[in-house]
C-alpha cells in the first residue's frame, strides 16, 4: 500500500517528535511511509474562521500533493476532520476525492491495519482526553482507548468530564480567552484528580492548551501525544 504522512502545521512547527513517532510506529508495523515535502497547511484555521475562499487553494494543494497515495495518515484528529468533513463542502472535486482516503492515526491502525496491540511499552499511569474533532466529527469512539489498553506497562486512568472540551478550539482561545482559560482549568483539574502521570490525546493543539494550564498550576502531569506512547518500546521511549 502507498501511505503518506500529513504531519500538520502544529506538529511540524512545535512537535516534530510526534511526526517521527508516527513514522517509527508505522514502519515497525511493516508500513512504508512517504513524506511529501510539498505539503503545507490543510486550511483548517482559515475555514473555521470564515475564510472559505482562502481555504480553497490550500485544499487544492493538499489534493495535488496526496493524489497518488492510497492512504494519508494524520496524527491529528482536527486536521483529519478538516479534510474528511469539510473538503467535500468546498466544491473542489480533487479535494473531495482525497477526503475518504485520509485517516487519523488511531483509525488507520484499528480500521486499516486491524491492530490494537502495536508492541508498545510505556510504564506510566496515563489518562486519555478525547478531543472534540476526534470525538464528534470523526467519531473515533473507543479506538484510542483500545490501543492504549494493549500497551505493556501502561495503567489507564479514567478522566472525569472526559468528553468536555478543553477550551482550546483554535481561534476560539484567541477570541474568548477568559472562557478558554476557565475550560482549560476545569480540564486540568480533572487530569490532576485522575492521579495520572501523563495526559494523552490525539491532538497536540489540545495538549498544548492543557499542558500549558497544567504547567501554570505547577502540576507534574505532562502532556504526551498518543503516537509517542504507541511508538515507545522497552529501551526506546519517545
Amino acid at each position: 500500500m502507498r501511505v503518506a504522512l500529513f504531519v500538520t502545521c502544529v506538529n511540524d512547527t512545535l512537535y516534530p517528535d510526534t511526526g517521527r513517532a508516527t513514522v517509527a510506529l508505522l514502519e515497525r508495523l511493516g508500513v512504508s511511509v512517504d513524506f511529501p515535502a510539498a505539503q503545507s497547511c490543510c486550511g483548517q484555521a482559515q475555514f473555521n474562521t470564515g475564510y472559505r475562499r482562502e481555504t480553497v487553494p490550500l485544499a487544492r494543494r493538499f489534493a495535488g500533493v496526496f493524489e497518488d497515495y492510497e492512504y494519508v495518515v494524520v496524527p491529528s484528529g482536527s486536521c483529519a476532520a478538516m479534510v474528511r468533513d469539510n473538503y467535500p463542502r468546498l466544491g473542489e472535486p480533487a479535494a473531495a476525492a482525497v477526503a475518504p482516503r485520509t485517516y487519523e492515526l488511531t483509525e488507520f491502525l484499528t480500521d486499516v491495519l486491524d491492530v490494537t496491540d502495536v508492541g508498545a511499552y510505556y510504564p506510566h499511569t496515563v489518562t486519555y482526553h478525547p478531543t472534540c474533532h476526534g470525538l464528534r466529527v470523526l467519531e473515533l469512539g473507543d479506538r484510542p482507548r483500545r490501543l492504549l489498553e494493549r500497551v505493556e506497562g501502561l495503567t489507564l486512568r479514567e478522566l472525569d468530564g472526559a468528553e468536555e472540551c478543553c477550551g482550546f478550539g483554535g481561534t476560539f482561545a484567541l477570541k474568548n480567552p477568559a472562557v478558554s482559560a476557565a475550560m482549560g482549568a476545569d480540564k486540568a483539574r480533572h487530569v490532576e484528580e485522575s492521579g495520572a502521570q501523563a495526559v494523552c490525546a490525539a491532538d497536540n493543539s489540545c495538549l498544548m492548551h492543557i499542558g500549558g494550564t497544567l504547567a501554570r498550576r505547577g502540576s507534574p502531569v505532562r502532556p504526551v501525544h498518543i503516537a509517542e506512547i504507541l511508538a515507545s518500546t522497552e529501551g526506546a521511549v519517545w
